[in-house]
């Protein structure tokens, strides 16, 4: 899965059920010209065998490794964020939008449908209809020099920095 640079789901289902019946019409081609009589009895071959072996050990080997890499790398600190920033907004009533980013998770983290431009965000900012925006740090500092009244810039501390530069994000509330 990690040569294939769009990992949506729905763009790498498709691709499953063609291959399965390539296969199986490789095993059935394959049984038709060996031509066996009638009642011999019929025993896997190696060639379908040892594949299948293959993948089930690599699939298995594989998602182990993206599991321990995932977990040592903080690769859930996105989720992390958006769980915090929602229980936030929650308990002080705020209305908050997402500054576009290049993280879709983010919405779906914040529980949001879509992001909004700097310029839409500063606007509703500026006219008091939003609480709390969620920006990416590199906009921050253009943000915050548009936004009026007393806007503060948290983040939390992230572990997941070290491994990903620049892709951190920021609460900014009033």
């Amino acid at each position: 899965m990690s040569l294939i640079p769009s990992k949506r789901i729905d763009r790498i289902f498709p691709v499953i059920p063609p291959l399965c019946l390539l296969l199986a019409a490789q095993i059935n081609g394959r049984d038709a010209a060996l031509r066996r009589p009638v009642g011999a009895a019929r025993r896997p071959y190696l060639w379908t065998v040892t594949p299948l072996v293959f993948a089930i050990l690599f699939t298995g080997g594989y998602t182990g490794w993206k599991i321990i890499i995932g977990y040592r790398d903080h690769r859930n600190a996105l989720a992390v964020f958006g769980k915090n920033v929602r229980q936030e907004a929650e308990a002080h009533h705020w209305r908050y939008e997402i500054v576009s980013a290049k993280d879709e998770g983010l919405l779906l983290y914040l529980r949001k449908t879509h992001f909004v431009e700097p310029s839409d965000a500063v606007t509703e900012w500026n006219a008091g209809n939003v609480d709390a925006l969620v920006t990416s740090e590199q906009k921050l500092a253009a943000l915050m020099r548009e936004l009026k009244g007393n806007a503060v810039a948290r983040s939390e501390p992230n572990e997941r920095d070290q491994y990903q530069q620049g892709r951190g994000y920021v609460l900014i509330t009033r």
